[in-house]
């Protein structure tokens, strides 16, 4: 009869994952979590600021652009609105996940966020303007990607599929320059 070893060949120890399960205080986030959960949930505060001002800047331009020739702009302007709000429900659901707070305070969105808001009334300077946006969410989720590095793999997943839309973003106002 062969020998009960509660560690797997692979070096997994299964009881020692099943014992530490059991600590269901913490939800999702367990023992083997190697992140620093208070510097993780500001950067996804930080972002999720940053995505509620980009909503609120393309809704400005959705309902503010006019002109029966820039019906695809506005359509693009609400599409991209759409997927920041998709960004930032994401964020609010990790910080959760990690024991946080989303901080929604409007009072201070704009400090939080590395974005800026913009009330443009041309049409070119509203494309600048979420062209540079873009630009900025892009370049902090990577920083944000290469500080998580491989301590968080839920939350370096859930940034890296957001900064491939804001790549997209970036590429489609790119296009709509004169």
């Amino acid at each position: 009869m062969a020998e009960s070893n509660p560690t797997h060949p692979a070096g997994i120890d299964r009881e020692a994952i099943r014992e530490a399960a059991r600590n269901m205080l913490d939800g999702p986030v367990t023992s083997g979590y190697k992140g620093d959960r208070e510097a993780v949930i500001k950067m996804l505060n930080d972002a999720l600021a940053t995505e509620l001002v980009c909503v609120m800047r393309y809704k400005r331009h959705y309902y503010t652009v006019s002109g029966l020739q820039n019906g695809p702009i506005k359509a693009e302007f609400l599409e991209h609105a759409t997927q920041e709000q998709e960004h930032a429900d994401s964020l609010a659901e990790r910080i959760v996940q990690l024991n946080g707070e989303p901080d929604f305070n409007p009072a201070t969105l704009l400090a939080r966020s590395h974005a800026e808001y913009d009330a443009s009334d041309d049409v070119q300077a509203m494309i600048k303007a979420n062209l540079i946006a873009e630009r900025v969410a892009i370049e902090s989720y990577r920083q944000m990607i290469e500080q998580i590095g491989d301590t968080d793999p839920t939350t370096r997943h859930l940034l890296i599929s957001i900064m491939a839309v804001e790549e997209e973003h970036a590429d489609d106002m790119r296009d709509l320059l004169e």
